[in-house]
């Protein structure tokens, strides 16, 4: 679901992930064994521990809530057979072993908050109420807890230091803001919170991505599943993993139907992409984010196609040079440097033009064209 993976980067702020694992695995979990419940519970965490405690004798209204849902939640796990406590940490399991939930692999025991209120509805509200909270500011910015895990916006600064591209890698149209901006995008999680408990804080669960990728296309669209069919039904689908090693250079090619550049439509517009390896996973990408629609989009538009059109009948017009050599040379600056000047889409757009006849039979029209369009 991304042109580009990004670096994942270890950050203080795994330590809440850590946390979240010990309660799940040696509180909850060990609930039916310990049967009451005190802070000796998290004497093995220490610096779990003195959030812990600081959360039950302080009166913020975040820690206070905090604390009560983890134990609310222990005390219906002590009610849990060994077999039904085995599937919760499947499922727990699944749900954050991101690579594999994107993969499609049937070893990963994906859970939504609808599959598991099928058999324990009172258990799936907790958690819903205590994984939807836990990236909250209210609770992530608390002085007990913040001192431990640090916080959010160190973590993007820290983040776009290394992942320098300063594109958005869902659409690789958008800017996204870099370390010398006082402000930060957000993060998006993958795996919506609004469907899926566990993976809330879970970092490889968490991507920076433009306010158009998240807000006005994600929205709350899930990935790992196809949109309902006319029967109600879903199915399970590959996506790509945000923070995969190896890339698979996405292919696009472009076919014009024609050359009236002021008339030109989405619809006189088709688009393949390619590898057919990676085609599931192309299909989610262009699902989850309205792919084909944004990029018929800019290629319409006075600053995409219409744009890049001009710039190179310009050229062809000033200096003699030869459209095709135009795009020849951006072919090598699109090979370096894809997603500057959105070059991964200008190229195929131009080629596209190219393929619909030579531009001295045509040049006077279409830059006639360009400029009552440009005027």
């Amino acid at each position: 679901m991304m042109l580009f993976p990004y670096t994942y980067v270890p950050h203080k702020m795994d330590r809440m992930q850590r946390f979240v694992n010990f309660i799940f695995y040696q509180v909850w979990c060990r609930a039916r064994k310990t049967k009451k419940y005190n802070l000796d519970l998290f004497d093995a965490n220490p610096p779990l521990k003195e959030v812990m405690t600081a959360f039950a004798y302080s009166h913020s209204k975040a820690g206070d809530r905090f604390s009560a849902q983890v134990q609310a939640i222990y005390e219906s796990f002590s009610e849990l057979s060994h077999k039904e406590v085995a599937q919760f940490k499947r499922w727990y399991q699944g749900n954050n072993d991101l690579e594999k939930v994107c993969a499609k692999s049937s070893s990963a025991h994906l859970a939504r908050y609808t599959d598991i209120s099928i058999i324990y509805s009172d258990i799936s509200e907790q958690l819903a109420a205590f994984f939807k909270n836990l990236y909250s500011p209210s609770l992530l910015d608390l002085a007990a807890l913040r001192a431990k895990i640090g916080d959010i916006d160190d973590h993007y600064h820290t983040f776009v230091k290394v992942n320098k591209s300063g594109k958005c890698p869902f659409c690789g149209i958008n800017d996204l803001m870099i370390e010398y901006n006082s402000r930060r995008e957000a993060y998006d999680h993958y795996l919506p919170k609004a469907l899926y408990p566990f993976n809330s804080i879970n970092f490889r669960n968490l991507v920076p991505a433009c306010y158009h990728c998240n807000s006005s296309y994600k929205t709350s669209k899930n990935p790992a599943y196809t949109p309902k069919d006319p029967m109600g039904g879903t199915q399970r689908r590959a996506v790509f993993f945000p923070y995969r090693s190896a890339t698979d250079a996405i292919e696009l090619h472009v076919t014009l139907h024609h050359s009236n550049i002021v008339n030109l439509q989405p619809a006189d517009i088709s688009l393949q992409f390619g590898p057919d390896l990676i085609a599931e996973e192309i299909e989610t990408w262009k699902d989850v984010y309205g792919i084909e629609e944004r990029f018929k989009a800019k290629f319409c538009g006075e600053n995409g196609g219409k744009e890049w059109l001009v710039q190179m009948l310009d050229e062809w017009k000033e200096d003699g040079r030869d459209p095709a050599a135009f795009v020849k040379t951006l072919a090598r600056h699109a090979k370096r440097r894809p997603y500057a000047e959105c070059n991964f889409l200008k190229k195929p757009f131009l080629d596209a033009f190219l393929q619909l006849g030579p531009i001295p039979e045509r040049g006077a029209t279409l830059r006639k064209q360009c400029d009552t369009t440009a005027g």
